[in-house]
This record gives C-alpha cells, structure tokens and sequence, in this order.
C-alpha cells in the first residue's frame, strides 16, 4: 500500500472506491455515531470520501483513510480538514477522527492523531489547528489534550442548534 505517511502502526493514505462499505459500516454504528446528528448512509459516506479526496488534491490534507499497518484494515479516518462555518475563529484547519469501535481503546485515534497533528505544523506549516467536539464528548476531548492541544473556547455549534444534547461545543487548539 503507498502511505502518504505513517506513525508506528498506523498508514495514511487517500481514499478508494474499496474505502465505502467499510467506512459506511462506521458511519452506521450508532455507538461510534453516539456523539453526531444521525448515522451516515452510504451515498453521504461517498460523498464525503469524494470530498476528501478533493480537498487532499486542493490542500495536501484531508481526513486521512487509515489502515492498520500490520494487516492493512481500514480502521477509520483520521486526519485534517478545512472548515469554514459561522464562528469566530473560522475559517480554520480542523483535526478529527471517527474509528470502528473495534479499534477503540487501544492508542490508536491518539496515535494518529499525534502524527497528524505533526504532519499540519511541520510538513504543511499550518500554525494553527483547532479541534471540535460536543462538550459531551469526553473521549474525543481525552485525545485533544493527549495530543498537547488546549481548550480555546466553548460555544453552540452552529449548524447542531436541532440536536441540543449535542449543541454545545468545545474548541481546542494547538499553535506552533
């Protein structure tokens, strides 16, 4: 497999027509979803794949297909993205992750998360990138302050003012 890089177990790449299923099957785990609107089917998951791979032509980052280095299994994505919605700091370079629940717990979304985070600031020279989460969201905020970010500020999501358990955000950050 041809990895735009890698961390110690983990391949970054773009993504293929062979990426579907598996990242539908995700996106449709109501427990991997528990923290977002609504599960994704699978012409929102094409559409997304599509959009990463657009964006990672544009920019050079996107929300990185990542496989297992051992046995290549698609484990999720992890990775980067522009985003531009109605906040203060925005537009701005997001980092995020969503992984098969079988992948969770073992250092896997902190690990990459790390290597991405690396990728933006010295390989891209992005000097700033931000992390979204519903306050809710204890996990994914565990691996923003595991990978060195810092809270930056609270505030209702924009676009989840219909999904109010859900509503309430955090922003972290991390400069260069």
């Amino acid at each position: 497999m041809d990895y735009l890089f890698t961390s110690e177990r983990l391949g970054f790449r773009k993504w293929d027509e062979q990426d579907l299923l598996p990242m539908t099957s995700i996106n449709q785990d109501p427990e991997v979803m528990k923290y977002f609107p609504y599960p994704i089917n699978a012409s929102a998951t094409a559409a997304f794949i599509n959009r990463m791979n657009a964006q990672y032509d544009k920019s050079g980052y996107c929300y990185f297909a990542v496989d297992r280095l051992d046995d290549s299994t698609l484990i999720g994505f992890i990775g980067l993205s522009y985003q531009d919605y109605e906040l203060p700091f925005a537009p701005f370079v997001d980092i995020g992750w969503r992984l098969a629940k079988a992948h969770w717990n073992k250092g896997y979304a902190t690990e990459g998360a790390k290597s991405c985070m690396n990728y933006a600031l010295k390989t891209l020279q992005i000097s700033k990138v931000y992390s979204i989460a519903p306050l809710v969201n204890a996990p994914s905020i565990h691996v923003m302050k595991k990978i060195g970010m810092s809270i930056h500020t609270k505030f209702k999501h924009p676009l989840l003012g219909d999904y109010l358990e859900i509503e309430e955000c955090v922003a972290y950050l991390k400069q260069s």
